[in-house]
């Protein structure tokens, strides 16, 4: 059964929601709903509507934010050759990843782990599908595999917001040059 079709402007209104909470969590570690309605444009009863507890809201956030993480590695793919496509996907990383540290510090464990569940999957099949294409290149090293990389790029969300703007990028792009292939650098397969 698909989910009931919303007008058009109930739509438009969830989606204003949805950006102005992408935009509160990027930016502050104070997470207001009255502040989010206004920056939306509605009024908080609109909000409670669309999302009934502060939860839903965080929780649709990053289910949006994982699919578009998702969705940009083939389009990188397309467009790029597959470690540059991997390098510009990880600057996507980045963005994904202080969005990740801001819904997961205001979630609650039990939600945190329903949304962990529910990335897990789909991030690691785009990260393979870049490996893949990497390795068939032969530019990114054969003993590598989407586990490892989810778990690098993971500590991405242990970062302190004072440090965030120097050493996110820079941190992938270690460990860019690390899933590299080099001749002559032994792997193990």
């Amino acid at each position: 059964m698909s989910p009931p079709r919303r007008r058009a402007d109930a739509a438009q209104n969830r989606g204003r929601i949805i950006e102005a909470a992408r935009a509160v969590i990027a930016n502050t570690d104070e997470l207001k709903l009255n502040a989010i309605a206004k920056q939306a444009g509605v009024g908080q009863g609109t909000l409670y509507r669309h999302f009934p507890t502060r939860e839903d809201l965080l929780a649709e956030v990053y289910r949006q934010e994982v699919q578009e993480l998702v969705a940009t590695a083939p389009a990188l793919l397309a467009e790029y050759e597959p470690l540059d496509a991997l390098a510009r996907w990880f600057d996507r990383v980045a963005d994904y990843s202080r969005l990740k540290r801001g819904v997961f510090a205001a979630v609650e464990v039990g939600v945190w782990q329903d949304l962990s569940a529910h990335s897990h999957g789909p991030i690691g099949d785009a990260v393979t599908t870049l490996l893949d294409a990497g390795k068939a290149a032969g530019t990114v090293r054969r003993d590598v595999d989407a586990r490892d990389v989810i778990i690098l790029i993971g500590y991405l969300a242990r970062l302190d917001e004072s440090e965030w703007d120097t050493r996110a990028r820079h941190l992938l792009g270690i460990i860019l040059e690390g899933l590299r292939a080099q001749p002559g650098r032994p792997e193990t397969t």
